[in-house]
This record gives structure tokens, sequence and C-alpha cells, in this order.
């Protein structure tokens, strides 16, 4: 067997790779990994999903799974991969568990799984919980009475509800917005908050049927929120993921905001009301170049990762600091949050709109994005593809010819035998030339 877990949980194709019996078994080795960590109670776990039809057949192999390994299960039914995390410390479980696949399209899903408090996993725990499933099941099951019990929470939308609204109290009066919910897990949250919080809101991308997830439209097809933006005249829009981790946003004219914007204003934000820790902010190597020089003139330290969530996160928790992001628009407040949420973002971001009664056009212009290219090249040897010479010569001729006014990073993929080359320029015809230049030359190799 391979690695179970990816970068965030595990994911596939839902009843090919990721099967029910895989999904049975991998939710019963990590409520026995809990009970042998702690046999002094029996463990409980929140169990939530987004709107992919394969949920329900996941969610039945994974509750089973837990209840017979002895844990009982809190099914909060579809709600974002954030509320799950925000629940598992709410409720005092010792375990979260998502059934999702993100961005991803409607044939894959995924299992996500939260550490008490709604933190992410250890890596220890994780490497455990794989050799339990490796290990095949178990002799010996709970059985009367220490089998474990299944219930709704009936209360989950309503306490992540009131905990986002708490976390960002400023009323959104005056703020006229369009959101899209993808089709998923926050089709029904979504709309509910925004208009809790004053805003006045419009919705698309609302009518999940099992099987429109991410189709056409969320974070990743902003098409349609751009044109319905501008077709309703609202102040902006805010397009989530299918399970709501993270958004991006559009202002009043169409024109897209990413993450390293949203990123930027919330940064600056946070730091007007003094909540902004050390003046420093977490960003992985994919933020643009201008998001970098907008900190600095900011006086805002950036502490740089890799790219990943986890790494973002990983960086918030070691230095003890509010805020981190991608460039996706995955941006995690630590003073409310253990994990990306798109929807505490949105928030922050019309907040500030009506603070500073400006347009989100205005807002977002504090990052002048330098053009980016990004070449993926095929190789066979990732690692020295990166590391050989000519490539590092290359590299080093055109960071010298950029100096200030640009950057490179050569990045190897980490599922596919890929090297990423981005160059970042003044010009597009320059980037898009560099990046050409260094391709080749890894081509090459």
């Amino acid at each position: 067997m391979g690695r179970l877990f990816g970068t965030d949980g595990v994911r596939g194709l839902a009843n090919g790779d990721l099967t029910p019996e895989l999904a049975l078994a991998f939710a019963g080795a990590a409520a026995r990994v809990l009970v042998a960590h702690d046999a002094t109670h029996r463990p409980v776990a929140v169990v939530g999903r987004d709107s992919r039809a394969s949920g329900e057949m996941l969610e039945a192999a994974v509750v089973a799974g837990l209840t017979s390994a002895g844990a009982d299960v809190l099914l909060v039914d579809v709600l974002p991969t954030p509320a799950v995390a925000f629940l598992t410390g709410s409720y005092g479980a010792d375990l979260g568990v998502v059934l999702s696949a993100s961005h991803n399209p409607m044939p894959d899903n995924g299992i996500k799984l939260f550490a008490a408090g709604g933190h992410k996993l250890p890596d220890d725990i994780e490497a455990e919980i794989e050799s339990t499933v490796e290990a095949g099941p178990p002799r010996r099951r709970p059985t009367g009475e220490r089998v474990g019990r299944v219930r709704r929470a009936a209360d989950a939308a309503d306490r992540y509800c009131e905990h986002l609204l708490n976390a960002q109290s400023r009323r959104l009066e005056g703020v006229h917005v369009v959101v899209d919910c993808a089709n998923g897990a926050a089709s029904a949250i979504a709309p509910r908050v925004y208009r809790a919080a004053g805003a006045r809101v419009e919705v698309i991308g609302a009518e999940p049927d099992g099987i429109n997830i991410n189709d056409g439209v969320g974070s990743t097809h902003l098409g349609p929120l751009r044109a319905e933006v501008v077709r309703r005249g609202a102040d902006l829009g805010i397009a989530h993921d299918g399970d709501a981790d993270r958004c991006l946003a559009v202002d009043a004219s169409g024109a897209v905001v990413d993450g390293d914007q949203l990123l930027a204003l919330c940064a600056l934000a946070l730091r007007d009301a003094g909540r902004l820790k050390d003046d420093r902010v977490v960003a992985t190597v994919m933020s643009n170049l201008g998001f970098h020089h907008a900190m600095r003139d900011a006086g805002i330290d950036v502490l740089t990762t890799a790219v990943g969530d986890r790494y973002v996160l990983e960086a918030l928790r070691a230095h003890d600091l509010s805020l981190g992001g991608e460039q996706s628009g995955h941006l995690v407040f630590t003073d409310s949050a253990t994990t990306g949420d798109g929807l505490l973002t949105a928030l922050h971001t019309m907040a500030r709109m009506a603070e500073l009664r400006v347009p989100l056009a205005e807002l977002a212009a504090v990052v002048r994005r330098l053009p980016q290219t990004l070449v993926n090249v095929r190789v066979t040897d990732r690692d020295a593809a990166t590391g050989d010479p000519a490539v590092c010569e290359a590299v080093a001729a055109a960071e010298s010819e950029l100096g200030d006014s640009g950057r490179v990073l050569l990045r190897p993929s980490g599922t596919e035998p890929l090297v990423r080359v981005m160059v970042e320029a003044a010009t597009q015809e320059h980037s898009d030339a560099l990046a050409a230049r260094i391709a080749a030359v890894v081509a090459a190799r």
C-alpha cells in the first residue's frame, strides 16, 4: 500500500480508488489509534461532508468504521470543512472527519481528519493510522454497549454561524454582495451568515444536487460570478470552493481579487486594529512579488513557506502568528480558526470595506501584481533537473537580469515528473521570455 495521506488527507475517485471499504478501514483505524493513546474515555468523532452524492456512501462507511471501533459519532451533515474543524473543538470531540474533495470535480471525494480542538493531525499520528490500516482488521472488536452510538448534532449550523458572527462582529450594512457557493457545502450557510451580518446578499451556485458541485461555478470558474456582479451592480462577489475552506473575490467592475490581495488587505486591517501579531504574516513561495512589496511598504514582515496550507499552518503555530494564507484564497485567522475558512475571509474582507467605506478595487490595489508565467516541464528526475549546473546557471542569469523587479522560482512537483518554472517580471513579455528560456534548459537535462 502506498502512502494514504496526501497534503490534505486522503483523496481519490469515489468508489474507484477511494472505496467504502477503504473509508471503513481508515475511520476504524483512526478511532483505534485514539483509543490506544487514551483509553480513559469513549472517543467522540464529529462527521460532516460536502454536497457530493458519493459523500452519502462514504459517510455511511466512515460512521460504521468509527462506531465498530467504539467511537460515538456526531453527524453534522453538509457543512464547510472549517465548520467541522470548529465544531470538533466546540463539542469537545476527539476527532473531526470531513468527506470532501474541496475544489476537485464531482467524481472525486476525500477524507480529511482533525485532531481534538480542530487542529491538523500530527505527522506521527497520521503514520500510526496508516500502519493500523495496513495491519488489517482487528481480531477483536467492541461488542454490546461498547459499540459506538450515532446521533445528529441539531445545533451544528447555528453554532458555526454564531461563531463566525462573533469572530467578525462589524456590521456590513450597505455592502451589496453576490456569493457563488459552488453548489457545495456553503450553499445554505454562507448566504445566511452574510445576511445575518447585515449585507445585502444575492446568490448563485447554491442549488446542490449531488452532481453539480464545482461544475462551472465557484472559485475555479469565476466567469459566472464576474458577469453577475456587473449585471446586478453589486459592490463585490465572493466565490467559494466546494468545501468553502477558501474564497476568491470579484470587485464591482468584475475584476478578480486573488488570495494575495485578500491576504494583504486583511493583514492591513488586523495591523490597524492592533491584532497582527509581531506585524508579521505568513505566505507561500507562490505569492506574487507585488504582495511582498506591498507588505514591505506597510512595514509588515513576510514569513515564506513551501506551497500548501499545512506549511502555512505549521509556520503560524510555530511562530505564534495571527494570519497566513495562499494565493488560492486559503486564509487562516488563528485568533478564531484552526484552518482556512472562506466564510471568515469573506467577512473580514467585507468588514474592511464597511469600515473604510471604500470599494474593494481600492483595497486590492495595495498589491500591484507583477505579470507571472508558470511553465510545467516534464523531466525524468525532478531533483536532478533542479540541481543541474546548467539549470542553476540559467536561473542565476535570469535573476541577475531581473534584479529587484522580478524573481524566478523552480519547484519540483510533489506528485508528477514535472519541474515548475515560475517567473515574475515587470512585463508579461519579459516574464514569458525568461520562463521559456529557463524551461528549455530544464527540458534539455
